[in-house]
């Protein structure tokens, strides 16, 4: 794994985003999407908001995905997988570019077609814990037609990403805003913050 994690390190530092293919298997993509549309047939997943639990403000006009959090305490063999790779992958982070992360949050993201996030920064107004973004696409056979890329605004260009199976994209949380454009089918991720404090 670290050759995929250096690619995503190497890639964040050349660009400010870091993207590596392939970063969850083929195997792990499809067990974590099973579990992701298991959730959704059975109404668990629930309307995202906007902000933190002091400041949510659930605001279709912004946002329109639904989210499931993953916790250990699930006890799910596959949420329990992908813990332990982004454990392998915070001690590498941390040993190579002392970033100093001691935690992290991820949830499930399932956009239905017709949906979106407008441009937003992740990092909350009233607290500076998140460090790091990282998504984990869930998607086998997307074309561009399909929309949902994910759009970086960067200082002098737009950077567009499709969301495709494997896939992990990595940025700083308080540096660069972005958006999930239009999805015209459903499009699905874990998405989560690597943290300090």
């Amino acid at each position: 794994m670290e050759k995929i994690f250096d690619c995503l390190i190497d890639s964040f530092i050349e660009d400010k985003v870091g993207i590596a293919e392939n970063f969850l298997s083929v195997s792990l993509a499809a067990h974590l999407k099973d579990n992701l549309i298991g959730l959704f047939e059975n109404k668990k997943l629930l309307n995202a908001g906007v902000g933190n639990d002091t400041v949510v403000n659930q605001n279709k006009l912004i946002r329109s995905d639904v989210i499931y959090w993953l916790d250990r305490k699930h006890n799910n063999q596959h949420e329990n997988d992908f813990f332990d790779l982004i454990d392998e992958f915070v001690v590498y982070l941390n040993r190579t570019c002392y970033t100093g992360i001691t935690g992290y949050e991820f949830h499930y993201t399932l956009y239905e077609s017709g949906t979106f996030y407008k441009k937003h920064i992740d990092q909350f107004q009233n607290s500076g814990s998140r460090q790091y973004s990282m998504i984990m696409y869930l998607n086998s056979d997307w074309k561009k037609e399909d929309g949902g890329e994910l759009r970086i605004y960067h200082v002098n260009e737009e950077q567009h990403i499709s969301p495709n199976n494997g896939k992990s994209v990595f940025f700083k949380s308080s540096d660069l805003a972005h958006e999930v454009l239009l999805t015209n089918k459903q499009r699905m991720s874990i998405t989560g913050w690597l943290k300090t404090g």
